[in-house]
């Protein structure tokens, strides 16, 4: 799961997949900056998560590193400016496969953008949460 900044939307993603997912799948997040780097996730995430019956806080925030590609089969950016960053980022045509925009797998090929609640209202991360919720479970549908 990845977003810009590792603190916000990939934190709820990570939590909602491990949550839901089978237990012996590896499940991580990251982002496509450094600004946050070992920060836990943000508090509104975390609020957002518990008020769903999930525990994120042991999360930790940590850049994108190019062995992601080797460890992790799917690739999930929450946005298009994610998932360009990803591409750039990928080292060979089998790695630029991995990475998928989330909502596609809801909505496949609307190219749909998971708004980083950052700088908005509570609100926002409670959307946040039931797009990636319904995303994550039609891709579960199909892949689990």
């Amino acid at each position: 799961m990845v977003c810009l900044g590792n603190i916000c939307r990939s934190p709820l993603a990570h939590g909602i997949l491990e949550e839901l997912a089978p237990k012996d799948w590896v499940i991580d997040s990251a982002g496509t900056s450094s600004w946050h780097k070992g920060e836990r996730p943000d508090t509104r995430s975390i609020i957002t998560a518990r008020a769903h019956g999930m525990d994120i806080d042991h999360q930790r925030s940590r850049p994108v590193v190019v062995s992601d590609f080797e460890e992790f089969d799917v690739i999930f950016a929450m946005d298009s400016s994610n998932h360009s960053h990803l591409m750039q980022l990928a080292p060979n045509d089998q790695a630029k496969a991995k990475i998928r925009l989330i909502m596609n797998e809801a909505y496949p090929e609307q190219n749909l953008q998971v708004p980083d609640p950052y700088t908005g209202g509570d609100e926002g991360f409670e959307q946040v949460y039931q797009m990636l919720k319904e995303s994550i479970t039609t891709f579960l549908q199909h892949n689990a």
